[in-house]
């Protein structure tokens, strides 16, 4: 039996507002004083066109990343996955269901999210970071603390040493693995990861990434990751989908996209990176 989608893309599109359409005044100050009728214009609005069509599938245990410079809808297209954006036109849907078939609420604490620079909360310890998700799901406190330290265990950080510190007090590379500790903390089966090494410096970056990956393999999870870094895409991902203005240009395999990339952007995008 072979394995089953936990997210599907099909022709999604999504346009955001630049400039709205309300009246506009004219300017000049009318000689018959304060009385007199003002006229207006009705300026057209604006769009930008996030999404453009776009149709992604993502099998269980697998890693997809979606590859592109900034304002290529990548981003966007991650975040309707979860429903932090709503589409305007296509169907998602996630582990089985269209999103809108969920309670948000529900879908949001079985979908790990792993942003930039971690996103800790800063007044909470290490260890009350790991376990927000299962609190806010009431498991019980000691419950909670076994989880978190074994996910700090898990990501090579000593619970002894690093359960009760506060976020100030870690490296860069420290933290995102307490932010990739949080979002597995319930163990959910689909991580989202926003440009999550993209704060670090080159070695730090590739130890995380290489440590992300074998953990992934291990807990067999599926990641939607976001990335415009073309190595880092080529190095994690089972599956590669290239964007640009809103749209999927080439989908395949690492080897693929860096042996055969498609001519026009996608060429000159992995060149730029790797030559």
């Amino acid at each position: 039996m072979g394995r089953v989608n936990a997210v599907e893309l099909e022709d999604v599109r999504k346009r955001f507002t630049v400039r709205g359409s309300g009246a506009q005044p004219r300017s000049g100050v009318s000689p018959r004083g304060p009385s007199a009728r003002i006229h207006s214009r009705r300026e057209p609005p604006e769009y930008h066109v996030a999404l453009d069509g776009v149709s992604l599938s993502v099998e269980e245990g697998q890693v997809l990343v979606l590859l592109g410079r900034s304002g290529s809808g990548k981003t966007t297209d991650l975040r309707t996955i979860n429903r932090m954006v709503d589409p305007d036109e296509g169907r998602v849907a996630v582990l089985g269901r269209e999103v809108h078939g969920w309670d948000v609420i529900d879908l949001r604490r079985r979908v790990g999210y792993v942003i930039q620079e971690a996103g800790l909360l800063p007044h909470f310890t290490v260890a009350d970071n790991v376990a927000l998700v299962p609190r806010l799901l009431g498991w019980p406190p000691e419950r909670r603390t076994a989880r978190a330290r074994e996910l700090l265990a898990v990501g090579g950080l000593e619970p002894d040493r690093f359960a009760g510190l506060l976020p100030r007090q870690l490296s860069g590379g420290e933290r995102q693995r307490v932010g990739l500790a949080r979002a597995l903390a319930a163990d959910p089966p689909l991580l989202l990861m926003d440009e999550p090494f993209g704060a670090l410096d080159p070695l730090t970056r590739r130890r995380i990434q290489d440590e992300f990956r074998a953990l992934q393999g291990r807990l067999g999870k599926t990641v939607v990751l976001v990335t415009h870094d073309v190595p880092e895409a080529l190095r994690l991902g089972d599956s590669v989908a290239v964007m640009d203005a809103g749209r999927v240009l080439q989908r395949g395999r690492p080897r693929e996209i860096r042996e055969q990339p498609q001519e026009g952007f996608v060429r000159d995008f992995v060149n730029a990176a790797l030559l």
